[in-house]
C-alpha cells in the first residue's frame, strides 16, 4: 500500500503565502511525475503544477509566476510554494503521483495515487 499525505493548507488573506507539502510512503520503487491539482466547489479537478524526475515543470497559466513546485526525489516529497494568493485560488488541493511500487505478492505495479486533499482558503 502507498499513501500520499498532504499538509500545509489553511486560511490566508489575499496577497499572502502558503506552502503545501506531500510525502509518499510505502513499498515505492520509483515515482515519475509528481504534482498538485485543485478542485473548487462545483468545478472539476484541475492541474496546478507538476514536475518530472528530471526537474521539468508545468504550471497552470493562472498560477505562473506566483506558485513554485519543488521536489525531493530521495525523500519522495513534493512541495508547492504559493505566493500572492488570490480568492480564486480557494480550493481543495490534492497531491498526485505516478508510482511504481511493489505489490502484496512482490509484483511490480504502476498506478496513479492521490492524497486526501488539503483545504486552502484565501479570504479577508
Amino acid at each position: 500500500q502507498v499513501d500520499l499525505v498532504e499538509s500545509g493548507g489553511g486560511l490566508v488573506q489575499p496577497g499572502g503565502s502558503l506552502r503545501l507539502s506531500c510525502v509518499a510512503s510505502g513499498r515505492i520503487l520509483r515515482i515519475d511525475d509528481m504534482g498538485w491539482y485543485r478542485q473548487a466547489p462545483g468545478t472539476e479537478r484541475d492541474l496546478v503544477a507538476t514536475t518530472t524526475r528530471n526537474g521539468n515543470t508545468n504550471y497552470a497559466d493562472s498560477v505562473k509566476g506566483r506558485f513554485t513546485i519543488s521536489r525531493d526525489i530521495a525523500e519522495n516529497t513534493v512541495s508547492l510554494q504559493m505566493d500572492s494568493l488570490k480568492p480564486e485560488d480557494t480550493a481543495v488541493y490534492y497531491c498526485h503521483a505516478n508510482i511504481l511500487a511493489i505489490g502484496a505478492t512482490d509484483e511490480y505495479i504502476a498506478f496513479k495515487s492521490w492524497g486526501q486533499g488539503t483545504q486552502v482558503t484565501v479570504s479577508s
